[in-house]
């Protein structure tokens, strides 16, 4: 974040960052899926989550914050509650999911899913929880 400059209250901007693949670290666990967060600042929070072919995350949801992912490879498939059946998003697909939504993901590809994550909002990173929504129950 920028700071003001106490001397003549000019704004000092912070420098451009670069975390590299190496750089990242564990992010919020959820059975079945590796989340590796690159960023994290007031209000959003950035990484990635890696999902294995044929595994299946718990089911969860982000709190108050709002996510956004981008499929680079793979199959991101998703359940959620108010939706029968599931959704698929393929590389060069964009997922929103909206806040205190509870939802899973899984992988149905025969290679691992990598998909890009942006989270906006000041809640907990992720909630796990251990009943499934309607229609899934």
């Amino acid at each position: 974040m920028s700071e003001r400059d106490p001397a003549d209250g000019a704004v000092r901007p912070e420098p451009v960052r670069v975390v590299t693949d190496d750089e990242l670290v564990v992010g919020d666990p959820t059975p079945g899926m590796l989340r590796r967060r690159a960023f994290e600042v007031p209000g959003l929070w950035a990484g990635q989550v890696v999902t294995d072919p044929g595994a299946v995350s718990g089911w969860h949801h982000h709190d108050s914050n709002v996510s956004v992912l981008y499929v680079v490879r793979g199959v991101l498939r998703l359940e959620c509650e108010g939706v029968e059946g599931w959704v698929d998003a393929v590389a060069g697909s964009y997922v929103h999911v909206p806040a205190f939504t509870v939802h899973r993901e899984s992988n149905p590809g025969r290679e691992a899913s990598l998909a890009v994550i942006a989270r906006s909002g000041v809640g907990l990173p992720t909630v796990n929880v251990t009943t499934a929504p309607p229609p899934h129950r």
